[in-house]
């Protein structure tokens, strides 16, 4: 797994009108420009500026690792609009995670997270992740001090919108994120890059779903990981990781939509 699409796209669009847009996001993209990260060039507002030939306005954000459904809209009052039903928690979001370990199979993680640049002494902000297992597997080589490596592929559903939060709370169940380079175990994220070519966070925004503010539309968005048609183009990566590996599945992916 490897960072997809190289500078200047064309981003793949998986849902459009007048007034939003809903982009599949690649690995090692930036949403906008950072000072932390001044030399990257790979950023989605600018590239999809340029292709559509209008401004666009970000609602939401997605980790630079992380891949996936990323949503924008087309004018400044449908951000202030979106950004609302964020806020309000009106959205939808699903996200799969390869994590360390066999993790529960259900569990809602209720653990206030204080951001990442805040003082001590700031307060904690309540932060709820709901997360069920979909898949196990087992490889008998040793990575730290067990005689093999265990890992599941997690379905993630945040209830609410801290920074980090799921990579902080899989963090939290001990079950890091595979390639989480701040939150997870640095032996295994190791190994998984030289076994299979892990060279990303593995963690991806799969669907989105809300009520368009203007035509009340119920809508659900994917960047799907299963499939021969759009699943194999922009998502080989995953496509490699699940197919690879002898996965035993206890809940179908599509379920998770």
């Amino acid at each position: 797994m490897t960072d997809d699409q190289a500078p200047g796209g064309p981003l793949t669009v998986l849902w459009r009108d007048e007034h939003l847009v809903a982009v599949h996001k690649p690995s090692g993209w930036l949403v906008h420009r950072t000072g932390l990260d001044a030399h990257e060039t790979r950023i989605i507002l600018q590239t999809l500026r340029d292709q559509l030939g209008q401004m666009v306005y970000p609602v939401h954000r997605l980790d630079k690792g992380t891949s996936g459904v990323l949503l924008l809209a087309l004018s400044a009052e449908m951000a202030r609009a979106m950004a609302q039903a964020f806020e309000a928690r009106r959205v939808r979001k699903r996200y799969v995670a390869m994590v360390r370990g066999w993790c529960p199979a259900e569990a809602t993680v209720d653990h206030a997270l204080r951001p990442d640049d805040a003082p001590d002494d700031a307060p904690a902000q309540e932060a709820i992740t709901r997360m069920w297992r979909l898949a196990t597997l087992q490889i008998d080589v040793p990575v730290d001090r067990y005689p093999s490596t265990r890992a599941s592929l997690v379905a993630c559903e945040p209830l609410t919108g801290r920074r980090h939060q799921i990579r902080r709370h899989l963090k939290h169940l001990s079950h890091p994120i595979i390639g989480d380079a701040t939150h997870g175990k640095g032996a295994h994220n190791r190994w998984w890059a030289g076994h299979l070519g892990v060279g990303r966070l593995c963690l991806h925004a799969l669907a989105l779903g809300f009520e368009h503010p203007l035509t009340a539309q119920a809508l659900c968005i994917t960047s799907p990981l299963t499939g021969a048609g759009l699943a194999a183009q922009i998502n080989p990566d995953w496509q490699h990781l699940l197919s690879a590996l002898d996965w035993h599945w206890e809940v179908a992916l599509e379920a998770t939509h």
